[in-house]
């Protein structure tokens, strides 16, 4: 007896169900939601900051809002004692933010790629910079200028800068040097390339972003920092020196629009420096 074996139209087709697309959990809406709070409280002390640099108030008082005005864009500069400290703090970034990277980024390469006697320690001494208290840094450092008979001012507050940020930079390129493939400076010196060629045609670019991020962090650390240089400042006054002492009789409109200048300098640093290293990728 023979069976025959069932033909295709005979089969029963599976059935197959749509594809239903899961819907965004609610929890993952509240992360977002969160998140935008997050930024929004960040940033309002900002808004607020660029915003009342436009109050046409017509006192020293700048905490109500009277009206809308340009003209203290126009007289930007007609406090000199706030443009001198401005001035201040933008050179001394400028001058901290070069010795950090020259110095502090072969300490991170060295840190990176070698094992040594002592790293260790030196580890512990970058992290300890970078975690001790400000008001003990400035502490020690005012007692070392006093002992060496070393008069407080422009320069003190200069070589503080740059102790406390080469750790920032040293730590940011010792992070890029962790994924470096050391074959490729092999590969250039086997095609004759010698150890300063090496480094600036293979070594630097590859390590261009964590140098990069650690110089905006020098720059935007030193720009801003109040504590350590109270300690080390003498007569000189910086940015943050000179708004602390006028908020006690009143914070000038200028002080605002300078406050705001200081942050879009910030902010268009870091949008160049992203977009040239997107560029680069």
């Amino acid at each position: 007896m023979t069976t025959m074996a069932p033909t295709r139209e005979s089969m029963p087709s599976p059935t197959t169900e749509p594809v239903r697309r899961r819907k965004p959990r609610r929890k993952g809406k509240t992360l977002h939601a969160y998140t935008w709070l997050i930024l929004l409280w960040m940033f309002l002390p900002i808004a607020v900051m660029a915003a009342f640099g436009f109050n046409d108030t017509h006192s020293r008082y700048n905490f109500t809002w009277q009206g809308f005005t340009l003209r203290w864009w126009q007289d930007l500069f007609a406090i000199p004692n706030l443009t001198g400290s401005l001035v201040n703090s933008f050179t001394i970034a400028i001058i901290v933010t070069v010795f950090a990277v020259v110095l502090g980024t072969p300490m991170g390469i060295a840190l990176g790629r070698y094992r040594f006697r002592g790293h260790g320690m030196t580890d512990l001494v970058l992290f300890a910079n970078i975690a001790a208290p400000e008001i003990g840094l400035g502490a020690a450092l005012l007692s070392l200028y006093i002992s060496m008979g070393l008069p407080r001012g422009y320069w003190t507050i200069v070589i503080a800068h740059i102790m406390f940020t080469i750790p920032f930079v040293a730590i940011t390129v010792r992070a890029r040097m962790s994924g470096f493939d050391i074959s490729l400076e092999e590969a250039a010196r086997d095609l004759g390339a010698g150890p300063f060629s090496t480094f600036r045609l293979v070594t630097l670019p590859m390590i261009i972003p964590g140098v990069i991020a650690g110089a905006l962090l020098s720059f935007a650390l030193s720009i801003d920092d109040f504590i350590i240089t109270e300690f080390t400042a003498g007569q000189t006054l910086t940015f943050p020196l000179w708004i602390w002492g006028a908020s006690r009789l009143g914070v000038p409109p200028q002080a605002d629009v300078m406050g705001t200048i200081i942050f879009l300098v910030g902010a268009l640093l870091a949008l160049v420096s992203g977009f040239l290293l997107r560029h680069r990728d």
